[in-house]
């Protein structure tokens, strides 16, 4: 043992001795490092949010399905089939479209098989109204991202202007009325200090004063 020691220790193996240390050291802080990086990466893709914050149903897919028209030829186009998913709603829990679902949120399941459906729809002939009753027939209005402008769905369409052009009227009247408010006030001061200095009959300096400080503050 103590040969081994004095022969390690010598002058030919120190040098060797030191290289093997650093390596050592070297590839102990490379490891750290790398396991700091992972840890760091870990951490910042788990506080990351999820692309939908409701909890998905993965289950919530009904198959839509008809079956194929006589001579089926498809008659919309790849741009018009993915403008016509935009129109349909995921029913995953979402607040997606079954196109941006699909191609955004890879973890759900329903977009991708209603999706399919839209496929098979299309290859069997179907145009776009007929694929949005489909759907509205399996799921109900909810398939829709905006509801039909018929019966009681008038109002959601309806409301937002009813109520600007309600609010436009009102604004108009306390607009003239304030008008008119401000023109009687004014008429009322003219009349209570005529040209000439003189007096309104039947009025004191006082009256005056104090007609004049209300209507300022009402106007």
């Amino acid at each position: 043992m103590s040969e081994r020691v004095a022969t390690l220790g010598g002058p030919e193996h120190r040098g060797i001795d030191r290289r093997a240390f650093l390596v050592a050291i070297a590839g102990v802080g490379a490891s750290a490092a790398a396991h700091a990086i992972s840890a760091g990466t870990l951490g910042a893709e788990q506080q990351q949010p999820a692309a939908n914050f409701a909890p998905m149903e993965q289950g919530a897919y009904r198959p839509t399905l008809r079956p194929d028209k006589p001579g089926a030829t498809p008659v919309l186009s790849v741009e018009q089939r993915d403008a016509l998913e935009h129109r349909i709603k995921c029913q995953c829990g979402c607040i997606l479209d079954v196109y941006t679902c699909r191609t955004t949120d890879f973890s759900c399941q329903v977009s991708p098989a209603m999706h399919r459906d839209v496929l098979r729809l299309v290859a069997g002939g179907y145009d776009a109204q007929e694929i949005l009753d489909a759907f509205v027939q399996t799921f109900g209005e909810v398939a829709l991202t905006e509801p039909k402008k018929e019966g009681f769905n008038w109002a959601g369409y309806l409301a937002p202007g009813v109520a600007i052009a309600t609010g436009a009227v009102v604004i108009t009247m306390l607009l003239r009325r304030r008008g008119t408010e401000a023109r009687v006030a004014a008429e009322v001061r003219a009349a209570a200090a005529p040209a000439g200095g003189a007096a309104v009959p039947g009025m004191s300096t006082d009256d005056l004063a104090r007609l004049d400080r209300a209507m300022r503050e009402d106007a």
